[in-house]
């Protein structure tokens, strides 16, 4: 009897990330690995399948790379993670959908202007001299910060600010799959795509009970750790 469940999913880069997928004491290499163990497994005894476009892999491997991850373990994540182009010309996207964006983005640049505004009549009244905490900051520079600060949240926070976003979207509207990341922007227009979505902190212990639902759990390298058990 076929048992398994024959789900998708599309991962993002915050999941592999995130401090929420590591186990007490466990080093970003060790969560990754046991990451990828879990998704092994799931693929062979359940026919689970993980997806990732090829230019989120790209930013993940990057960010591996300038974290010490070691050259086997994102070797593991390419043979247990399939990368696939998502099929932009296909995959139709509903109007209201465009349509919101554009609102949204064009409410943001006017939240950017007034953050630049205000940023700009705070400079008029810095001076130069450096702050007593920061021997290297004036006030001017402790403006600019704040500027830079408040103008990514104003125009980047919640909303779609890169290609790799949208083709985890994409993507996973293509293979009608579940999206898992920790991106709040991205998890924004999971809704607005009609896409099922997970928080990459409960994507292991949903693998977790997934497995032992079919007696599976034995087949890993890895054991659930005490703070992942139900």
């Amino acid at each position: 009897m076929d048992r398994s469940f024959k789900q998708r999913f599309v991962l993002d880069t915050s999941l592999f990330i995130t401090e929420e997928i590591r186990a007490d004491g466990e080093s970003l290499e060790e969560a990754i690995e046991r990451l990828l163990d879990l998704i092994a497994t799931a693929r062979l005894e359940l026919a689970i399948s993980c997806y990732m476009p090829p230019s989120i892999h790209s930013e993940l491997t990057t960010m591996l790379d300038d974290r010490g991850v070691s050259a086997s373990t994102q070797s593991t994540l390419t043979t247990w993670v399939v990368r696939k182009h998502p099929d932009r010309y296909s995959v139709s996207i509903p109007a209201d959908v465009v349509y919101r964006f554009v609102d949204e983005m064009s409410d943001r640049v006017d939240r950017g202007l007034r953050v630049s505004e205000e940023a700009v009549r705070r400079a008029e009244t810095s001076g130069d001299e450096p702050l007593a905490e920061h021997d290297h900051m004036t006030e001017i520079d402790a403006v600019i910060s704040d500027l830079r600060d408040r103008y990514r949240r104003a125009l980047r926070q919640g909303v779609l600010d890169s290609r790799e976003d949208f083709d985890l979207l994409v993507l996973a509207r293509e293979l009608d799959a579940g999206v898992v990341t920790e991106d709040t922007g991205i998890i924004a227009w999971t809704e607005d795509f009609g896409l099922r979505y997970l928080r990459g902190q409960d994507f292991p212990p949903l693998l977790y009970d997934y497995l032992e639902a079919v007696d599976a759990l034995d087949r890993l390298d890895h054991p659930r750790p005490r703070d992942e058990e139900a």
